[in-house]
């Protein structure tokens, strides 16, 4: 049952029936064994970048695919209702590329972007440290300006949570370069390889398994000077914008899921029978499902709606944090309710709802708690109605 969709031109329609098929074709067949063996598939990211999808939303002139967010967030969907690993290592992505590509000089652009949208380099984002998440300004990670020579940075600390860590081909760090609490950040890209670049063990996480996440130590990295992204003292700033867009990137996965979820428990509703009818003419079970109908399409409708801002140039921010917590909300609802329609085989491997539930929980947790959402929500309202 694929989600009934409006898209705005036949050329996005075919964009988000190609990840459709992709997605139904190539990597649902694979989840499930990669997800158990916790496999990292990095040639899924070759493959979609292949594609072009890993550079969707960012101009044609940088090497992008010019796509609008809202094509760009239903072709992640689909992603994401089979994998949702790969959905959020291509949302991750997507994310670590925002700075480069939106604040970058020409010439920093000309030399790394193109690799970059085209998939050849795969990212990560290094904002989060073991005491420093939800408080990013409180971060301890510095880059130090050298002093003579061949002018650069050199970095010590360490970022926990990265996606990607260890096997991205470059990172998109922000540390410390003053102490003014949040005007003393900045932004940098860092190679995968840079000598002094170690990673700590993967955590060994509830779901998305397939998904690598780990810390990483910057020991005496040296950065070249070009190395700097958007100025000294710009980086929080960057940060937060990067992660209004990445929201709704986690906002679309979310959704994905939880219409992977759903149509797995209407396909089993209808083939079960009990007293002689499917399971889905029993009320009990056909009132749970359209409750879960209608918790997907209204994550879907906020989700659309905040993208559709940012495509007209217009202030996002609230919506997009609106987005990321009703959809993760009913991600987490969705899958749990599907396990419930599954009854026993729900609680099995047989069935991806089990996984699927699982994999809500952390979209609840990453690129701001829901906790911290309806802090950045409740904040808005408080400057409108002043």
């Amino acid at each position: 049952m694929p989600a009934e969709r409006s898209l705005p031109t036949p050329e996005a329609e075919e964009i988000v029936g190609l990840a459709r098929s992709v997605a139904q074709e190539q990597l649902a067949p694979r989840a499930a064994a990669a997800e158990e063996d916790a496999a990292f598939p990095r040639d899924v990211f070759r493959t979609l970048g292949g594609l072009g999808f890993l550079g969707m939303p960012y101009p044609e002139e940088l090497g992008g695919a010019g796509q609008p967010y809202e094509v760009y967030l239903q072709a992640l969907e689909e992603i994401a209702a089979a994998w949702a690993s790969v959905g959020v290592g291509l949302s991750v992505h997507v994310m670590s590329c925002y700075p480069l590509a939106t604040f970058g000089t020409a010439d920093q652009q000309g030399r790394w972007l193109e690799e970059m949208l085209a998939g050849e380099l795969l990212g990560g984002y290094c904002l989060s440290e073991a005491d420093a998440g939800s408080d990013p300004a409180a971060m301890r990670t510095r880059a130090t300006s050298i002093a003579g020579g061949a002018p650069g940075w050199r970095v010590g600390g360490s970022k926990a949570w990265v996606t990607h860590g260890g096997e991205a081909d470059f990172y998109t760090l922000f540390a410390r370069t003053s102490e003014e609490r949040s005007r003393g950040i900045s932004c940098f890209l860092v190679p995968g390889n840079a000598p002094g670049l170690s990673t700590q063990a993967p955590e060994r996480k509830m779901g998305l398994a397939g998904s690598t996440t780990a810390t990483l130590d910057y020991e005496g990295v040296r950065l070249e000077a070009d190395r700097l992204i958007g100025g000294e003292g710009a980086g929080l700033a960057i940060a937060l914008q990067a992660l209004d867009s990445g929201r709704l990137g986690i906002a679309a996965v979310a959704t994905g899921l939880a219409q992977g979820s759903l149509d797995v428990a209407v396909a089993y509703a209808k083939e079960r029978e009990t007293f002689g009818r499917p399971i889905i003419e029993h009320q009990g079970l056909g009132f749970l499902l359209a409750d879960m109908a209608a918790a997907v399409e209204s994550a879907r409708a906020v989700t659309l709606e905040a993208a559709r801002r940012r495509d007209r140039g217009l202030p996002f921010a609230r919506q997009a944090s609106i987005a990321k917590l009703v959809a993760t909300d009913a991600a987490m609802k969705v899958t749990t309710d599907a396990v419930q329609v599954l009854g026993g085989f729900g609680y099995t491997k047989e069935f991806p709802v089990e996984r699927h539930m699982r994999e809500a929980k952390v979209m609840q947790i990453f690129e701001g708690t829901n906790q911290i959402q309806r802090l950045v929500i409740a904040r808005h309202l408080a400057r409108q109605g002043g």
